[in-house]
């Protein structure tokens, strides 16, 4: 079980580094839509983003991996 932690956590500073690294004003754009968004908008996001990242995360495990 630890595991799989250190590899979701491996994936997801792999795939955070790859953004800043390949396209960091893209970053610094959406940084910006991000503060213009409400706050009850920002958390909505936030929460939707934890229930994907786990309904991803349930279904590799499923499969095996």
């Amino acid at each position: 079980m630890s595991g799989l932690v250190l590899l979701a956590l491996g994936l997801v500073l792999i795939a955070e580094g790859a953004v800043y690294a390949l396209a960091p004003g893209m970053v610094e754009r959406l940084l910006e839509i991000l503060r213009s968004l409400p706050l009850a908008a920002r958390r909505q996001t936030g929460l939707l983003s934890m229930v994907l990242g786990l309904i991803l995360v349930w279904g590799a495990y499923r499969i095996g991996f």
